[in-house]
């Protein structure tokens, strides 16, 4: 996939640092509590980028694996937590057809990047390789599925701005119905950067498939490597029973 937006590591990371990382891996380690049905010492970051969170679990003594199929991402990963005096396996790969050099125990994907897999046949080869990768027992927890195609707030641009220094980010993002029928929306990622006073723009548009909840267990029956444990909300450890566009979808390997 060419993109602007993606091999702009560093302005990448400041323009999503808004997250509580400890806050969220707290949170991931209370599902690991509640539903893995192994223990939990190596874990893997899919469609990684720079990867607050995969830092925090190397400080927290986990043994972190990231795939990413951007090289400038995986390099950024690899430079700044050396720089903080963790270690983190990160490996260029793609999220739909990937390999690890051993087996881990919990899997995730955030920010909807789930998305990525971008049509039926993709998102069953990468259940199909996290299968591989994770241990049975194993959760794989996957971050704000889009479940609400009516919602306004779906649709609706979204904007912010996030500084580091001298750095300033801004972001916008939007989600536009293309293919309604086929579940096609293009999505538009936009960051607006002054780099210690040097403006750059940076724009990446993808066209990209919306996978309803309803299908995402279908489609998870077909794969049958693992088992539908629930839709959560997306900051505590409680079931939804409604869609929501922010959520966390839970799955154990058989």
């Amino acid at each position: 996939m060419k993109s602007e937006i993606y091999n702009q590591a560093k302005y990448y990371e400041i323009a999503f640092s808004f997250v509580d990382t400890e806050k969220q891996i707290t949170l991931f380690e209370k599902f690991i509590k509640e539903y893995s049905k192994i223990k939990v010492k190596k874990v893997l970051d899919i469609a990684c980028g720079p990867s607050l969170q995969l830092r925090e679990f190397a400080k927290r003594n986990y043994t972190a694996f990231g795939i990413d199929l951007n090289p400038q991402m995986i390099s950024y990963l690899k430079k700044v937590s050396q720089e903080e005096g963790v270690r983190i396996n990160a490996i260029k790969a793609d999220m739909n057809k990937f390999h690890l050099p051993e087996k881990v125990d919990f899997v995730y994907i955030l920010m909807g990047s789930i998305i990525y897999t971008k049509n039926n046949i993709s998102f069953l080869s990468h259940l199909d390789s996290v299968a591989t990768a994770l241990k049975s027992g194993g959760l794989y927890l996957i971050e704000n599925v889009p479940m609400d195609w009516s919602s306004p707030k779906f649709l609706k641009a979204q904007s912010w701005t996030m500084r580091k220094k001298d750095i300033k980010v801004k972001t916008t993002h939007k989600i536009t119905p293309k293919n309604a029928p086929n579940q096609i929306v293009t999505q538009t990622l936009k960051f607006e950067v002054n780099d210690n006073g040097k403006q750059s723009q940076f724009v990446d548009i993808n066209d990209l498939k919306i996978i309803f909840p309803e299908e995402f267990k279908l489609l998870v029956k077909i794969n049958n490597k693992f088992e539908f444990i629930g839709f959560f909300e997306r900051y505590q450890t409680k079931k939804l029973y409604d869609k929501m566009t922010e959520n966390i979808i839970l799955l154990r390997k058989k």
